[in-house]
């Protein structure tokens, strides 16, 4: 579906000399409304069934207010609104985004109306199929067309339903919004019908489900009033009451276009809507209690912080940026490329979904844009750019649970095959005998080595940045000659070769030893992403062009797979699936969606294609290679959503800088594993020494030799151990500068094969149930309140190792925290010194080669990893 007019597109691609501190997205306030309701109608106070496991109790107490609880803890809301506020509200807004190289700032525009007061009235339960309505009301699903109950509903599934309104307010700002209104009597109240549905998904989820009618426009008289407000509401509900038995339009697809009426204050504007086609509502507002203490996690993959109270998390799928607040290479990155440098909620991987410390959890389903605002100390107010909102809330009594429940409905990846897990895949380039000269150099430091990933197996060009990748999928066979005999001999010591794609095509006729032209072929089978000409979209990339695949095209899947085929069919056993995050949002794809929301929707389609590639290729083998699971295919990728564990088999965190610093260096790659981890990224890791080096005149990042040997430590404590040479191999110290750094890559590379059984025992673990290798302390821990204000500083495999990773530059001592748990000892391996003291931190040496790392003294687990260590000559 076509962009809209609602929607304003601002391109940026080759703006240079930028603002280098850019201001934050101007965006609505929080939205604060008074709740209403008719004290005679409804009762004081109500439980309500929903489901078999849920209640909900109201309660008119103070205003008013909803709360809902799960049958075994009728004591702990898992969700609660505030009394006597507004817990739904609406507006209407237009939407600006500006654009720059897989960078996207929304903005929202001119905001015409807001209806930020609610009414309640009525509170009714659906007990079967056929509507058959309890309650005082038996009209409260009038006006609300398409309502469909599934055959695994769960009865009784309970609706509330009213209307939000606004009511002039004598305001000194345009789009001013107060806590206190100031009630203009004679103003004109906008209105719509909204319906507000729960019903039970599983054991430990409810779905809720926001609906809107369309906005009406009435002129009040002056409102009576009392003490209470109710007068205003019966004021209210009297100007609006001819509109309730008209059937007022309702809209549940989340790709229906958003239109949008010009409203302003002023009577005769009003009037001539009145008169026009009824316009859709384009922002929801779900608003509900939080506690001061609270401490919010998730949010998918985020690279700056691990709680988010008292911030506002956008949900949108985009480059992370270059610094991303980090200076001085944010300035410098803003400077050349429009908010090249990104900022602290910059992301490849963001998800609607958090968990908090009071074991409250909710995740929103749809792909449109949403911002979670966490700034107040007593709510939460979740803004969505659409007409309507699906969710989930989720009950749980620790984060394991949570993270069990909500991954059983995204989805949980495949258990990785053993050879990826087994030993170092090594990640360089520069062509065949390049390779065989490098593994001829890691067979004398007796590495174990699973696989290499030749990322230039295409192909490279000089542009005007330096050297970069043919995109166009097939080995280049002047620079890999003998590549199939590369790949046999590899194979037969038992070494794989990864290679790389991504859902772009370059155009090609430049390149001399080019056998077909992908982006020609796409071309002519018309499976580009499209402008609005309806030519192929050329998205700008660094130094060249490039067309994306319109993954919504029925043809694109099958012609994609047949290029990983031949890839495969020449013993590939696994590729990096880069990208992902920039598909346009004017552009025009097949499916007709609208490209917001598709834009957060598009890394999920590529990862499936990818994964149903990997599966169908299985099922095609046959004999030893089709019950071998070390001839199972991996591909790994950087950018996700929501439901990307699903489909997804591994992930890393893209392209951090190669610096010490807090939000894109070694410390951002900690927090990326720990909150991916919270939000159902199960297998993640990062590139061994970073990836991102500047070589400018005034502003150098290089990686350091200390950098590498410490992020070497590091990773080998992650689910996979892989090196990247980086953007600028020359300017970076590598695994093969010398022997040092070939020693320490052997050493590393060795203590990750000693926990490799563990590692297994956890692949199988996430599979199952969801649970990531890598895990924050909070997932254990979670009355421990010191381990709530822990970010990168240790984490936990699994359950049985402790990592205090050394990430500042000069160090050789690091504090290691000892949680409050279950009682028991934590061994350091290096000197078998144990800590037994519970909520206790401790200074421990920490020198190069010798990382803090604990295991819980006298477990298994433990002891077998000890015992490797010392048959593997570490210990």
């Amino acid at each position: 579906m076509a962009t809209t007019t609602t929607l304003k597109i601002t391109k940026k691609h080759h703006k240079h000399l930028n603002n280098p501190f850019p201001s934050s997205s101007p965006s609505l306030p929080f939205i604060h409304g008074s709740l209403f309701f008719p004290s005679k109608a409804l009762p004081s106070h109500q439980i309500y069934s929903i489901g078999k496991d849920f209640e909900l109790s109201w309660s008119s107490n103070h205003g008013g207010s909803f709360s809902i609880f799960h049958n075994s803890q009728p004591t702990r809301p898992v969700w609660a609104t505030i009394p006597g506020r507004a817990f739904v509200s609406a507006a209407m807004a237009e939407t600006e985004v500006e654009e720059s190289r897989g960078s996207f700032l929304v903005k929202d525009g001119d905001v015409h109306l807001v209806c930020n007061h609610q009414t309640v009235q009525n509170i009714g339960m659906i007990n079967r199929f056929e509507d058959r309505l309890e309650g005082q009301d038996h009209d409260f699903l009038s006006g609300y067309s398409g309502f469909e109950l599934q055959k695994n509903t769960q009865f009784p599934v309970l609706v509330i339903s009213g209307w939000v309104f606004s009511m002039n307010t004598k305001k000194k700002k345009k789009t001013g919004f107060h806590e206190n209104l100031d009630i203009d009597p004679k103003g004109p109240t906008i209105c719509a019908k909204y319906w507000v549905l729960f019903d039970q998904k599983s054991d430990d989820q409810i779905g809720f489900q926001v609906k809107f009618g369309e906005p009406n426009i009435e002129f009040q008289s002056r409102p009576s009033s009392d003490r209470n407000g109710y007068g205003r509401y019966r004021g209210f509900r009297r100007r609006v009451g001819r509109f309730r038995k008209r059937k007022l339009g309702f809209y549940w697809s989340f790709s229906r276009p958003r239109k949008i009426a010009m409203v302003s204050s002023s009577e005769e504007e009003m009037e001539e809507i009145k008169c026009k086609e009824a316009k859709e509502l384009n922002r929801v507002f779900f608003t509900y209690s939080s506690e001061r203490s609270e401490r919010f996690y998730g949010f998918g993959e985020q690279f700056s912080h691990m709680d988010f109270k008292g911030k506002r998390v956008p949900i949108l799928v985009q480059e992370q940026g270059i610094g991303r607040g980090d200076q001085p290479i944010t300035f410098a990155a803003n400077l050349i490329s429009y908010r090249a440098g990104g900022d602290w909620s910059t992301t490849y991987a963001p998800s609607p979904f958090y968990m908090t410390s009071k074991m409250r959890s909710i995740y929103l389903d749809g792909y449109e844009y949403s911002i979670f605002d966490l700034t107040k100390p007593d709510k939460v107010q979740i803004q969505i750019h659409g007409n309507s909102v699906q969710g989930r809330i989720l009950h749980g009594n620790s984060p394991s649970e949570l993270i069990e429940s909500f991954t059983e409905t995204i989805g949980r990846p495949p258990q990785l095959p053993e050879w990826i897990i087994s030993g170092a895949v090594v990640g360089m380039q520069g062509g065949t005998d390049t390779v065989r000269r490098v593994w001829d150099e890691l067979r004398k430091y007796d590495v174990p080595v699973s696989a290499f990933w030749l990322q230039d197996w295409v192909g490279q060009r000089e542009t005007i940045i330096g050297s970069q990748l043919w995109w166009n999928w097939e080995v280049d066979t002047t620079r890999y000659s003998g590549w199939q005999e590369l790949l046999k001999d590899l194979s037969g010591k038992h070494i794989k070769v990864m290679t790389y794609c991504n859902p772009c095509l370059a155009p090609t006729d430049d390149k001399p030893n080019r056998r077909r032209n992908h982006f020609e072929e796409a071309k002519k089978l018309d499976i580009l992403v499209k402008d609005k000409h309806g030519e192929p979209y050329m998205v700008p990339n660094t130094a060249f062009d490039v067309g994306m695949l319109d993954l919504t095209h029925p043809d694109t899947g099958s012609w994609f797979k047949q290029i990983l085929r031949e890839m495969v069919d020449d013993g590939v056993g696994g590729w990096m699936a880069d990208f992902g995050e920039g598909l346009p949002v004017d552009c025009t794809l097949y499916s007709g969606e609208d490209p917001i929301s598709a834009h957060n929707r598009y890394p999920e389609l590529w990862a499936q294609i990818n994964r149903e590639f990997v599966d169908e290729w299985k099922s095609n083998q046959v004999g030893k290679e089709k019950e071998d699971p070390e001839e199972a295919l991996v591909f790994f990728m950087r950018a996700g959503f929501r439901n990307s564990p699903k489909w997804g088999m591994l992930f890393w965190e893209g392209d951090q800088m190669v610096s010490w610093q807090t939000n894109d260096g070694i410390k951002s790659s900690v927090v990326g594993l720990l909150s991916s981890g919270i939000s159902g990224y199960a297998f993640n890791h990062s590139d061994i020494g970073g990836y991102c080096a500047v070589n400018f005149p005034f502003i150098k990042y290089r990686r350091s030799e200390e950098l590498l040997l410490r992020w070497m430590e590091l990773n080998a404590f992650t689910t996979v151990f892989r090196t990247h040479e980086g953007n600028k191999p020359s300017c970076n110290s590598q695994f093969y500068s010398n022997d040092r750094t070939l020693s320490h890559f052997a050493r590393f590379a060795k203590v990750y094969k000693a926990w490799k059984f563990y590692r297994i025992q956890l692949v199988k673990e996430a599979s199952s149930k969801g649970l990531p290798v890598i895990r924050h302390l909070f997932l254990h821990y979670p009355g421990d309140e010191h381990v709530h204000s822990l970010s990168y500083h240790q984490f936990l495999i699994g359950t049985e190792i402790l990592v205090v990773p050394v990430l500042d530059k000069g160090k050789n001592s690091v504090k290691a925290y000892f949680p409050i748990g279950v009682t028991c000892s934590w061994q350091h391996i290096w000197t078998g010194e144990l800590f037994t003291r519970q909520g206790y931190e401790a200074r421990v040496e920490a020198p190069i080669g010798y990382p803090a790392v604990f295991v819980k003294s006298g477990s298994s687990v433990g002891e077998t990893f000890l015992e490797n260590l010392r048959e593997l000559k570490i210990l």
